[in-house]
C-alpha cells in the first residue's frame, strides 16, 4: 500500500518540480540582469533561487499538506515532522548565472530517516530523473542503472572545495591517485546531477565533501534504486546529513572507498 501512496505523491510532485524548472530556464535568458547576493565566500544566491523555492514549497504543500520542509534558502521554517521535503531549488547557481548547462532542481521526500522519493530535473537539458523507495529509478520514463566498470575503467565525478579548505591537502592527494588510476575525473558543479549521472552510467562514481542534505538527498535515492552503493567517507550511512558522500557501483566500490578513506584520514 505504501508503494501506491509513494507513486501517487510522486505523480503529483513531478509537475511542481517541472514548473519550478521551467521558471528557472526561462530566467536563464535574463541572467545578466538578475540580482545576486553572496551568502558567504563563493556561495551565490539569486532571486531565481528564492522564487523557485517559493514555487516548490507552495506546490509541495498542496501535495502533502502535513509534511515539513528542509530548504536551502529558508523560505519556510524547518519544523521536524514525520514526512519532510528536502529541497534545493537551484543546484548549480554559479553554472546558471554563467550559462553553463548543468543546473538542476532537486527534491526529496523523507519519512523519518528513510529516503522515500527523489526527483531531479536538469533544467537546461530538460532531463527528468526520479525514484521511489523500492520502485526503481528512471530518466525521462526509461529505467536506468549504474555500470559495472572496475576502477581502471571508471570515469569519476567530484566537486571542488569552494569555501571549506580545511581538507584541501587530503582532497588533492585523493584526486592525484584517481587521476592515475581511472580514465578521468569531471566536475560539473551540481551534486544532484553528478549523482544522477552515476545512476544512469555516465559516471561510475562520485565523491564530495562540504555538502548539505538538499544537495544529495534526491540523487542519493536515485543512485540507490539504480543499484549503486552509498556511504560517507568512513563507510557509514551518514551521507545525507554528514556533509560527505561516496557513490559507486558494486565493482569499483572497494577500491574507491579505500582510496577515499585513506586519503581523507591522513593528516
Amino acid at each position: 500500500m505504501e508503494q501506491d501512496k509513494l507513486e501517487n505523491i510522486l505523480q503529483d510532485a513531478i509537475p511542481v518540480v517541472l514548473e519550478a524548472g521551467a521558471y528557472i530556464f526561462e530566467k536563464s535568458f535574463e541572467k545578466d540582469s538578475l540580482k545576486v547576493d553572496e551568502k558567504f565566500k563563493n556561495n551565490l544566491v539569486s532571486i531565481v533561487d528564492k522564487e523557485a523555492e517559493r514555487l516548490l514549497v507552495a506546490g509541495l504543500s498542496s501535495v502533502l499538506p502535513n509534511a515539513g520542509f528542509i530548504t536551502e534558502e529558508e523560505t519556510i521554517k524547518s519544523t521536524p515532522k514525520e514526512w519532510m521535503w528536502v529541497i534545493d531549488p537551484l543546484d548549480g547557481t554559479t553554472n546558471f548565472l554563467r550559462g553553463v548547462p548543468a543546473y538542476s532542481v532537486s527534491v526529496a521526500l523523507m519519512k523519518g530517516k528513510e529516503l522515500m522519493i527523489g526527483i531531479v530535473y536538469n533544467c537546461a537539458l530538460d532531463n527528468l530523473f526520479w525514484a521511489t523507495k523500492g520502485g526503481g529509478c528512471f530518466q525521462d520514463g526509461e529505467p536506468i542503472s549504474v555500470t559495472k566498470k572496475p576502477l581502471k575503467d571508471s570515469l569519476l565525478a567530484t566537486g571542488f572545495p569552494y569555501y571549506d579548505y580545511d581538507r584541501t591537502a587530503q582532497y588533492l592527494s585523493v584526486l592525484e591517485i584517481f587521476m592515475r588510476e581511472t580514465i578521468g575525473l569531471r566536475r560539473l558543479g551540481s551534486a544532484a546531477l553528478d549523482l544522477c549521472y552515476v545512476a544512469n552510467g555516465t559516471f561510475d562514481g562520485f565523491f564530495e565533501y562540504s555538502l548539505n542534505a538538499w544537495d544529495v538527498a534526491a540523487g542519493a535515492l536515485i543512485v540507490k534504486e539504480a543499484g549503486g552503493l552509498l556511504s560517507d567517507f568512513n563507510g557509514g550511512e551518514n551521507f545525507i546529513f554528514g556533509k560527505e558522500i561516496l557513490a559507486t557501483n558494486s565493482v569499483n566500490q572497494a577500491d574507491i572507498f579505500k582510496i577515499v578513506k585513506q586519503g581523507f584520514s591522513s593528516n
